[in-house]
């Protein structure tokens, strides 16, 4: 079988099972949990892409079918699970934005660069260390700080800085980039800096895409 076409299937596969989980997790949890848990595990299909996709075209069509999806979604409360609360930053377009940042990285990364591991890095930052950072500031009580009308907490924006560094920690030392600690920790300071002043959900496309740029400026 075309590798591509395998690569589609699976992709379907395993968005539809992060989604159906996610709807688990809802009933169990709440949908704020749900939310953080497809915001997570969807970061891993860039994984799928990257061992089965052999050209920029297979690999756009998901994330640019999500974004049309993901904004009807928005619009309608078609994947509950996926959509905030009534009241609750209801006028965030994050879901979108995240569709719109896997299609940016995928051109980019996919088509002009030729190398989708930046790319990896990238969303993995957006996808584990914004979506942890959320979870543990929650979770754990600590002082809060407001930028621009965002509302963050010290043990967030240190869990962002965290995993965000030990990402490129593994990428920059695998790959063998000279100064690697000193450009990780520059990159995940960066990162955590973008994620506490982005507002309504941009953080989805300027974490990731912005991250990806200075990685490459790095590497």
């Amino acid at each position: 079988m075309n590798t591509n076409i395998l690569g589609m299937i699976l992709s379907i596969i395993y968005i539809g099972a992060v989604i159906g989980g996610s709807s688990l997790v809802a009933k169990k949890y709440s949908n704020e949990a749900s939310r953080k848990f497809i915001h997570i595990l969807l970061g891993n299909w860039w994984l799928i892409a990257m061992f089965f996709f052999d050209s920029t075209l297979w690999a756009a069509i998901l994330p640019a079918a999500f974004i049309v999806i993901n904004y009807l979604s928005y619009k309608f409360n078609l994947i509950k699970s996926m959509e905030r609360d009534e009241g609750e930053n209801k006028d965030s377009l994050g879901t979108v934005f995240y569709a719109v940042s896997l299609l940016v990285l995928v051109i980019f990364t996919f088509g002009v660069i030729k190398n989708p591991w930046i790319g990896l890095c990238g969303i993995f930052t957006m996808a584990y260390g914004d979506g942890f950072s959320a979870i543990f500031g929650r979770r754990f009580k600590s002082k809060q700080f407001k930028i621009f009308g965002s509302t963050k907490s010290i043990i967030g924006s240190t869990t962002m800085f965290i995993i965000t560094l030990i990402i490129h920690l593994i990428y920059f030392g695998v790959i063998g980039t000279e100064l690697f600690v000193l450009k990780s920790i520059v990159i995940a300071l960066a990162a955590t800096i973008m994620e506490a002043v982005s507002i309504k959900g941009t953080d989805n496309i300027i974490v990731p895409i912005i991250t990806v740029l200075i990685d490459c400026i790095l590497v």
